[in-house]
C-alpha cells in the first residue's frame, strides 16, 4: 500500500480552528459499514446508536501542557538571544530528571545548548533518532518537571490550529474523563462528551470502561515512508485496569471512542489471545487495511489528516472504499475536521 491511497483533498476552512461553545454540539456522520450506508446525524443522538450489552471504551489520559517556550543559550550559559521551543513527549525511563522531547529550531539546539524555561536551565543532552532530542533538567524529579508545565507550559495543539493556545484551550483539549496525566495531544473523540451525554449513554443500558493510552509521537508523527508497510510505529503506554477489563470483557459490543483506545484494546486482545485482562504495557501497534480485529465493534472518531496513520486505522475498520465516500461525502457537507471538529460512528 502508498500512502496516497489515503490521500483527499480539504479545504483549509473546513479544518476546525476552535471548538464549539457545547463539546455535545457537532456533527457525527453514522456509518453502517455492513450496509454500506451513512446518515447525517449529532453528536446529541449518539444516545440512539447504543443500549444494553454495549461499553463504551474512553481515554483517560490526561494532556500535559507539554510544549515550553524559552531563550536559547550556549555551552557557556551565555543567552544566544534566540526563541526556542521544547515540546516534551515523555519521561526517560534512564534517569530521572531526563525527558525525550521535540524542539525548535532543531538545527541550533544541539547538544550543549540550553534554553531557559521560567528561571530553569533545561539542557540539551543528547540527540535521538527521528529528530527527538534528550533533554535535562538539572536536579528535577518527573514531579518538578510536571509543576513547571503547569506554571510556564502551553497546551500543545496541533500545527493545523493556527493560532497560539488561549486559557480556555486548557480546559477544552482535555476530555472530561481525563484524569491521568501524560498525554501531548487530546484523544480528540473523547472531546464530544459532556456530563449530560454520558448519563443519557448509561440510561439507555450501556457500560462505560476507562482506559488510559498516553498519546505520544506514535499517535500524530506523520508516515516515515511513502510504502505504508515501511512505516514503524513508536511505542505508547497504556493501562486497563481490572474494573475495565472485566466490563469489557462482559460487553455484548465494545464501543472505543477513538482511535487510542482502538490501539488499546486491539494490542491488549492480541497479548491477551483474544481476551482482553487487566495489563500495563506499550505499544507500536499499526493498523491497516487488512487487519482483523478482535475486541472493537464499532468506532467513534474524528476525521483525520491525509496519509495519516489514523485513517489508515479508520480505513481498515471501516473499509478503504466506504471511508474514501464518506470522507467525500462530509467535505461536501462540510463538516469540521480534525481536534476540534466533528466526528463519525463507524458501526
Amino acid at each position: 500500500m502508498l500512502a496516497a491511497d489515503f490521500d483527499y483533498e480539504l479545504p483549509k476552512r473546513l479544518i476546525a480552528q476552535r471548538p464549539l461553545p457545547g463539546r455535545s454540539d457537532s456533527r457525527m456522520l453514522a456509518i453502517d459499514r455492513r450496509a454500506g450506508t451513512w446518515t447525517d446525524s449529532t453528536v446529541a443522538d449518539l444516545p440512539r446508536f447504543v443500549g444494553p450489552g454495549d461499553c463504551l471504551v474512553v481515554n483517560n489520559s490526561r494532556v500535559l501542557p507539554a510544549r515550553l517556550l524559552g531563550t536559547r543559550r550556549d555551552s557557556a550559559g551565555r543567552s544566544g538571544g534566540g526563541a526556542a521551543e521544547i515540546l516534551l513527549l515523555e519521561p526517560d525511563p534512564t534517569c530521572a530528571g531526563l525527558w525525550r522531547a521535540l524542539v525548535q529550531p532543531g538545527k541550533r539546539l544541539v547538544p550543549g545548548t540550553a534554553v531557559e524555561v521560567g528561571g530553569v536551565s533545561v539542557r540539551i543532552r543528547d540527540r535521538l533518532p527521528d529528530g527527538v532530542r534528550l533533554v535535562e533538567f538539572p536536579g528535577m524529579d518527573s514531579a518538578a518537571v510536571e509543576s513547571l508545565m503547569r506554571e510556564h507550559g502551553h497546551m500543545p495543539l496541533p500545527p493545523y490550529i493556527q493560532r497560539a493556545d488561549e486559557l480556555a484551550d486548557h480546559e477544552r483539549y482535555q476530555t472530561v474523563f481525563a484524569r491521568a496525566a501524560g498525554s501531548v495531544a487530546a484523544p480528540t473523540a473523547g472531546l464530544h462528551f459532556d456530563g449530560p451525554l454520558l448519563e443519557q449513554v448509561q440510561a439507555r443500558g450501556a457500560t462505560i470502561a476507562e482506559i488510559t493510552l498516553h498519546v505520544g509521537l506514535g499517535t500524530f508523527r506523520p508516515l516515515s515512508s511513502e510504502r505504508v508497510e515501511d512505516h514503524t510505529m513508536h511505542a505508547e503506554r497504556f493501562e486497563i485496569s481490572r474494573q475495565a477489563a472485566d466490563r469489557i470483557q462482559a460487553a455484548g459490543r465494545v464501543v472505543a471512542v477513538g482511535t487510542t483506545a482502538v490501539r488499546t484494546l486491539e494490542a491488549a486482545a492480541g497479548a491477551g489471545g483474544g481476551a482482553i485482562r487487566p495489563l500495563r504495557d506499550e505499544t507500536d501497534l499499526f493498523i491497516t487495511p487488512g487487519f482483523r480485529f478482535q475486541a472493537v465493534g464499532a468506532l467513534l472518531t474524528n476525521f483525520h489528516l491525509p496519509r495519516s496513520t489514523l485513517l489508515m486505522l479508520v480505513a481498515a475498520f471501516a473499509g478503504a472504499e466506504l471511508t474514501r465516500a464518506a470522507y467525500a461525502h462530509a467535505v461536501g457537507q462540510e463538516y469540521r475536521f480534525y481536534s476540534y471538529g466533528d466526528c463519525m460512528l463507524i458501526t
